[in-house]
């Protein structure tokens, strides 16, 4: 078999469905923060597999859970009482001030769970007509149909799929009387992100959540806060909600929750968690044994090796190296913004070019919004790294600098 980079590019062509605007890159193996080319090439791995890989890649301390748990259990269906659901559970809720969760398999699950309890919590328990949920211009939320709608976007990611659901509507970002104007007798949420990582690594101004909050206990509705890529240490704090001291109804994880492995969760408060019921909501494989048992270990090791001071520090440290390249590069960097290591860098036009100079020189990070390098590095990473990323875009902005 011809394994070299355009024939694997011909076999994906002739097989898989056309829906992806791959890097010109194709991935062998990865190790640590380093991912590797069919030819053995090392890149640095600001990526992460979008915010996924958060303690890095391949782990033997994660492989070996795996192996040990799938000698024992993998799937049994949650039609049983499984022991590692439980273990996690109650390791994922010692980290909040969540009362229940519920597990499945994805990002775009958790919040279609998120909108779906939030819907019949209102109409079983509240006794109210409220489907309602509002969100915010630049969001993003999922892929399925309810989460498509849900999220804050136009173009490519909406056209073709009409008709959309109904229930949802979009308000400018920050804009408190847009907010106010748009709460109905049929609201039942206000759905966030505490970081808009798609668009465009935005975080929400302090004052801007006081007010969410507030309209929300003002007019008795919800709020969901999608924790999928910000949860979990990625920011400085287990759950980014808790840098602005405010306790969700529903939130909802998923990425780093299994280091790669496929899953999601849903947490609520107790009272919330009162709009499920047996039979109301479900999934044939979330909260498998083998999962399960890894993301226990993954998050024991964030909590042991306190990732999310780390994600601080380094965070602060990214910071700085872009303030000594925005005045090395006059004109170049419009700004930095973000939480941890949930870090984007704003440039003064098309990124394109910075982007595949990057990639040039062997490191790897994402491109949102045309002009924001997003980067979401393992929380494992250190200042070298860091500063060998800064480096490699130093070098960038020097080459088309003239």
């Amino acid at each position: 078999m011809n394994n070299t980079f355009e024939a694997i590019k011909e076999r994906e062509s002739n097989l898989l469905c056309h829906t992806y605007g791959r890097y010109p890159l194709a991935v062998s193996r990865a190790k640590g923060n380093k991912l590797y080319d069919l030819d053995g090439n090392e890149y640095l791995d600001f990526l992460a597999g979008i915010a996924v890989c958060s303690l890095g890649h391949s782990r033997d301390d994660l492989a070996d859970v795996m192996a040990e748990q799938a000698r024992k259990l993998v799937h049994v269906s949650n039609l049983f009482y499984q022991e590692p659901q439980l273990d996690l559970a109650e390791k994922l809720l010692s980290t909040c001030a969540a009362g229940k969760v519920f597990f499945c398999n994805s990002g775009a699950e958790a919040n279609e769970g998120a909108i779906k309890l939030a819907r019949r919590y209102m109409h079983l328990v509240r006794g109210e007509e409220r489907h309602e949920i509002i969100t915010l211009e630049k969001s993003f939320h999922g892929r399925t149909l309810s989460t498509l709608t849900a999220t804050g976007q136009t173009g490519p990611i909406k056209d073709g799929f009409n008709p959309l659901p109904e229930g949802f509507v979009t308000v400018p970002f920050g804009n408190v009387n847009a907010l106010r104007g748009a709460i109905n007798a049929h609201t039942a949420a206000i759905m966030i992100e505490m970081v808009q990582g798609e668009g465009g690594v935005r975080p929400l101004p302090t004052d801007y959540v006081n007010d969410i909050v507030a309209l929300c206990k003002e007019n008795d509705i919800l709020l969901i806060v999608d924790e999928v890529q910000t949860g979990l240490c990625r920011t400085g704090r287990v759950w980014a909600h808790q840098h602005y001291n405010i306790v969700p109804d529903i939130f909802t994880s998923a990425k780093a929750l299994a280091n790669g492995l496929p899953m999601g969760a849903v947490l609520c408060s107790d009272e919330t968690a009162k709009g499920f019921a047996p039979g109301s909501h479900a999934t044939t494989f979330g909260g498998g044994a083998v999962v399960s048992a890894v993301a226990a270990k993954v998050l024991d090791i964030m909590l042991e090796q306190k990732l999310a001071d780390r994600a601080l520090e380094l965070g602060e440290f990214a910071r700085r190296a872009v303030v000594e390249l925005m005045e090395k590069h006059p004109g170049k960097i419009v700004s930095s913004r973000g939480l941890g290591l949930l870090f984007g860098i704003e440039l003064a036009g098309n990124g394109q070019d910075i982007w595949k100079g990057l990639l040039a020189r062997k490191v790897v990070c994402n491109l949102t919004q045309g002009t924001i390098l997003r980067l979401v590095p393992p929380l494992t990473i250190g200042e070298d790294d860091i500063t060998a990323f800064m480096d490699a875009l130093d070098d960038v902005l020097g080459s088309l600098e003239g």
